[in-house]
């Protein structure tokens, strides 16, 4: 794995940190004014509204697994990975990307979505 991959890996995890989720000057540099999120349920919104949201999540905990960075060029990183989000006591898995752009020395996440998986009952083939 080259530097640029475990410092994107890192930098994910970071996010999904509660510390890195509390901290607005962390998340302020970590995404990227031109960033859009696609939410599980189709919404899509950009920096303002998770620099509203994000700090003030209480009791939210991540879990991420099969963290995998693919390097597209060298300044464009894609990282891939698992995640169970437990709130309230209720895991949530969910298979989540997100698109990191190295602009002046600074990776910054510019796009990320979230699907949820489905349970193995009710997942059907294609």
């Amino acid at each position: 794995m080259t530097d640029e991959s475990k410092l994107l890996k890192q930098l994910e995890l970071d996010l999904l940190d509660p510390a890195g989720r509390s901290d607005s000057v962390l998340l302020d540099r970590l995404i990227a004014d031109d960033f859009i999120e696609v939410a599980a349920s189709g919404r899509a919104f950009g920096k303002d509204e998770v620099l509203a949201r994000l700090p003030s999540e209480m009791g939210i905990l991540f879990r991420a697994e099969d963290l995998t960075v693919r390097l597209i060029a060298p300044t464009v990183g894609l990282v891939t990975y698992s995640v169970t989000r437990t709130a309230g006591g209720a895991p949530a898995v969910s298979r989540r990307c997100s698109i990191w752009r190295l602009d002046q020395k600074q990776w910054r996440m510019v796009y990320h979505q979230g699907t949820a998986e489905l349970s193995q009952e009710s997942a059907q083939s294609p």
